[in-house]
């Protein structure tokens, strides 16, 4: 498992009854890490590529299997998760949140709940 990638999920402050949005959730490496940490929670995962989202669900079959994580293709931009609510919102190296974080913020709000957190990380690729 990604160090990095670990890293994030640790500041995440994921708790066991979170429903959480992953937006571009690539392999889906940091969504079995979320999922390894929810109870009664659930994990929604996006990302516009048709490749990422299939190796990610690969990844976690298990997870989909229980009904405790789904992965969706979509961006962000045209994603429909129609009356959803999230308590956590994250993106790992999404350009959107790091070259127009207000837009971004933007198109997660209408999904976010009542105290709900949204965190982006973006660093340079090593």
């Amino acid at each position: 498992m990604s160090e990095r990638l670990r890293g994030v999920v640790d500041r995440l402050g994921v708790l066991p009854d979170d429903r959480v949005l992953e937006v571009g959730c690539g392999q889906g490496v940091a969504a079995t890490m979320v999922c390894e940490l929810l109870t009664t929670g659930t994990l929604t995962a996006i990302d516009r590529s048709v490749k990422m989202v299939e190796a990610a669900t690969r990844r976690n079959a298990a997870h989909v299997a229980s009904g405790k994580a789904e992965f969706l293709i979509a961006s962000l931009e045209d994603a429909n998760l129609g009356d959803r609510r999230f308590d956590l919102v994250f993106a790992v190296r999404v350009g959107l949140f790091h070259r127009d974080p207000g837009r971004a913020h933007a198109l997660v709000r209408p999904w976010l709940a009542p105290g709900a957190r949204v965190l982006s990380f973006f660093d340079v690729p090593v």
